[in-house]
């Protein structure tokens, strides 16, 4: 089968400022035209915009997040794998970790004022797809809500990790790998478990008054979760975790 072709009709380079100081750049494709492939017409693309990190002007030297946002200097991606092999700039892992670098004031719950919960110089770990993504001072950064921060992470390895308010660390189950009529399952046909152990929990979440109220599942639990919740993890021993809210645990087994 011949390798299919693309031909661009229109690709522009264009920044554009939100506001003095700042420029998202983007790379905008107005329109893909599609060769035939054997016969067939494959559909086009139109007005595809993919979107960088929001640049800071270099006359700007402070960023002060407000409410309850935490300004996070980003990880860099690990550029060889463990056996020293180097890793394109595609096949680098994205980071979901870095230090918080400045933090809002806190938000307000009921009556009551709540400072956030980490502070300057802690190393976190973030839900995959949060915040919006800035260069600042030469470096990436993330500004994102203390909601977003999955927990506190001091060590290379997630299994050390703290969650925050109402975030429970579970180390999930081994799937079966071999079927009820003895079939020897593939990596990809392996169904994935909802299952597994209580590593770690949160303190709990705020009630108005400004208290936290504890957790219904405690380190040790097996525990029943949500099949698509959560952020995935790889330890250092090989072991999959996964971080997520309380909400998202269903059931306690024993």
């Amino acid at each position: 089968m011949a390798a299919t072709q693309l031909t661009a009709s229109t690709v522009s380079v264009k920044g554009f400022a939100s506001f003095e100081g700042l420029r998202q750049n983007s790379v905008k494709i107005s329109s893909f035209s599609p060769l035939k492939q054997n016969g067939l017409s494959l559909r086009s693309f139109r007005g595809l915009t993919v979107k960088a990190a929001t640049v800071v002007a270099p006359k700007y030297t402070a960023l002060k997040p407000l409410g309850d946002r935490v300004l996070v200097k980003i990880k860099t991606a690990e550029e060889k794998t463990t056996g020293g092999i180097l890793l394109p700039t595609t096949a680098q892992t994205k980071p979901q970790g870095g230090e918080v670098v400045a933090i809002g004031e806190g938000r307000t719950i009921g009556k009551n004022k709540v400072d956030i919960s980490v502070k300057t110089g802690t190393q976190v770990v973030y839900s995959k797809y949060a915040g919006t993504e800035v260069e600042f001072n030469g470096s990436n950064h993330l500004i994102l809500k203390e909601d977003d921060i999955v927990g506190i992470l001091d060590t290379d390895d997630v299994k050390d990790m703290k969650p925050l308010n109402d975030g429970v660390l579970i180390k999930v189950a081994e799937a079966e790998e071999v079927t009820s009529g003895g079939l020897l399952l593939t990596e990809a046909s392996k169904e994935k478990p909802s299952i597994g152990t209580v590593i770690a929990v949160g303190p709990g979440p705020l009630d108005e008054e400004g208290n936290r109220k504890p957790l219904s599942v405690i380190p040790g639990n097996t525990v029943l979760y949500s099949k698509y919740a959560g952020n995935d993890f790889k330890g250092s021993d090989g072991s999959n975790y996964i971080a997520l809210r309380a909400s998202e645990v269903m059931a306690v087994l024993s």
